[in-house]
């Protein structure tokens, strides 16, 4: 590769993903505020903080191609972000309980060289089992989800929450569709397969 990967993160799962495609690549943190517009859709406010994010950390990397990622979860309309608190999260996992969740993961691949951003929103439905009140607070003890959207950790206990999953692509629901992110940097000339072993 000619430029430098960025990924405008530091969340250990998204950088566990990207290690997935086995480039070299760096993280950088944003510092985007990520609040919503007033009448913002989930996936307009995903879309528009992926690209903030990309951008921000584009400018201390002035030849790279920037992945910035943001996700929320949406449940009966309402958007749910990361709960923070363990009442929180047991107020979501509570209304998530019997319910079809939809996650939608903002990605952007922005060439800081060129100001060219490529975004897209990924969704991906999960459906919840119907969950006791024991089972909620015996989850959240054991993983304590309090950073993740929608309080659980797929790629752990959390998939014990679940009676199925619906999407193109499972990374998308930990924080980084690698599918799209593929697709994204071969517009940008970087095949992954090919870059293999080099």
């Amino acid at each position: 590769m000619d430029k430098v990967l960025v990924l405008g993160s530091t969340s250990p799962f998204r950088r566990e993903l990207l290690q997935k495609l086995g480039l070299p690549f760096v993280c950088d943190k944003p510092e985007v505020d990520e609040t919503a517009l007033e009448g913002e859709s989930a996936q307009a406010l995903v879309a528009r903080l992926a690209e903030a994010k990309a951008k921000a950390v584009a400018e201390r990397h002035p030849d790279a191609l920037v992945i910035g990622s943001d996700q929320v979860a949406v449940v009966a309309g309402t958007i749910l972000g990361k709960p923070h608190t363990h009442d929180k999260a047991v107020a979501q996992l509570t209304a998530a309980s019997g319910e079809v969740v939809t996650f939608y993961t903002g990605l952007c691949l922005y060439n800081s060289e060129t100001g060219q951003a490529q975004t897209l929103v990924e969704p991906f439905e999960v459906a919840f089992r119907n969950l006791s009140a024991a089972q909620i607070e015996g989850y959240l003890n054991a993983e304590q989800p309090y950073n993740c959207a929608g309080s659980f950790k797929s790629e752990g206990l959390g998939i014990m929450l679940f009676d199925r999953l619906t999407g193109r692509d499972p990374n998308a629901l930990i924080g980084l569709p690698l599918i799209s992110l593929g697709e994204l940097l071969a517009n940008e000339g970087v095949d992954v397969l090919t870059l293999q072993g080099q």
